[in-house]
């Protein structure tokens, strides 16, 4: 039993690695903050920009900055077609994510609360799309 357990784990190592290695490259000029805002800010769309942002993200607390401009970007499909009512549900699973990491320290928990913010709008930015324009 023990060394099936030691033969599993090189076989989760590889593919972790393997998923790493197929990760996408950061297309900013460099890893600059500005550089990368901007790479996010030209994304042509919601999901482009997610991949962006996990693509070039620090791990720390300079991923807020980066998840500000995704969630924009995203709620530009979404937002605007929400009623009052969407609009607070939309706020509370918002706030869902700042308040799963609040009483954490470190930066890596501030990335944390970035990334799942970002993805709350681009769930919400795919469905939109996904629904099409409303009738008139």
């Amino acid at each position: 039993m023990l060394l099936r357990t030691y033969l599993a784990v090189p076989a989760v190592l590889l593919t972790l690695g393997a998923a790493h290695a197929a990760a996408e490259e950061c297309p900013a000029k460099s890893t600059q903050m500005d550089d990368i805002i901007a790479v996010l800010e030209k994304a042509p769309s919601c999901n482009r920009a997610m991949k962006i942002f996990g693509a070039c993200e620090y791990g720390a607390s300079g991923d807020v900055q980066f998840g500000e401009v995704v969630e924009k970007k995203c709620e530009a499909d979404f937002l605007s077609g929400l009623g009052a009512g969407q609009k607070r549900a939309y706020a509370h699973e918002l706030k869902r994510c700042d308040d799963k990491y609040a009483n954490e320290s470190g930066t890596m928990y501030r990335s944390f609360t970035a990334f799942c913010r970002a993805e709350v709008s681009q769930r919400h930015s795919q469905k939109a799309l996904k629904a099409g324009p409303k009738a008139r």
